[in-house]
């Protein structure tokens, strides 16, 4: 029971990944993202991931992969978008 509660805690965490992305992607600026929280994040679904391969991997497993993917796509846009407003203000 413990592993659908732990599913659905990282799927809603999920579904706001791919929107700050577009939004990320599309807008080609930082805003007021921090890259100290996207790396927090990474971390944290770091440690879910290596807890899962200590107690016993399944397919909940995946989903931190897949989060972890996307936060790392958006940490990667952060530092493109800085790039870019750094080139804008030359």
């Amino acid at each position: 029971m413990n592993k659908i509660f732990e599913l659905g805690m990282l799927i809603f965490f999920g579904v706001s990944w791919p929107a700050s992305i577009y939004k990320s992607y599309t807008t080609r600026v930082v805003g007021s993202k921090s890259v100290i929280f996207l790396f927090a994040v990474i971390i944290g679904y770091l440690c879910g991931i290596a807890n899962k391969f200590i107690n016993g991997a399944d397919y909940v497993t995946v989903f931190y992969f897949i989060n972890t993917v996307m936060v790392s796509i958006d940490a990667c846009l952060y530092f493109r978008n800085k790039k870019l407003e750094k080139e804008r203000e030359i």
